[in-house]
């Protein structure tokens, strides 16, 4: 199960993504709260329950998809467990399809087979992903290091 969410198609709508996730992250920064008040129409609902009761890790995810979005991104929400297609996976890493494939053949990302079909873990996917970018940082920090014992002027 995955949720795709296309970008914010108009402006009012983005201010408001914007000021959602301002209200957010201000109430996680300051307060650490996790009550939100639902309003309809300018009025709170007082009938059946008006609060929510969210952990503030929820909350962060909501802030991030608002962030996201208010900046003309699209946003996918799919749980790590899924199984994705080399084509999605290579598609999540913005790589091509067949360099995946090479990367799997040399043993670099674990998978399965479905019949004569590769299937990924999401969550080896994304764990791909973040040690390619932990290892592209360091690499560019040793870079900066370099620069500055040689004194080049960065």
């Amino acid at each position: 199960m995955s949720t795709v969410m296309d970008r914010l198609d108009n402006k009012e709508d983005v201010e408001l993504a914007k000021a959602a996730q301002r209200c957010i992250v201000s109430a996680l920064d300051h307060a650490r709260a996790v009550n939100i008040a639902i309003v309809e129409d300018g009025v709170e609902r007082v009938a059946d329950s008006p609060l929510l009761k969210l952990p503030p890790k929820v909350l962060r995810l909501f802030a991030d998809l608002l962030g996201a979005m208010a900046q003309g991104k699209a946003v996918a929400i799919m749980p790590k467990e899924m199984d994705v297609t080399t084509q999605e996976a290579a598609m999540f890493l913005q790589v091509s399809r067949p360099y995946l494939v090479r990367l799997l053949d040399q043993g670099k990302m674990p998978f399965h087979k479905v019949g004569t079909h590769r299937r990924i873990r999401f969550e080896d996917v994304v764990a791909y992903k973040e040690a390619r970018q932990k290892s592209a940082h360091s690499a560019l920090q040793e870079l900066v290091d370099q620069a500055q014992e040689l004194d080049m002027g960065y």
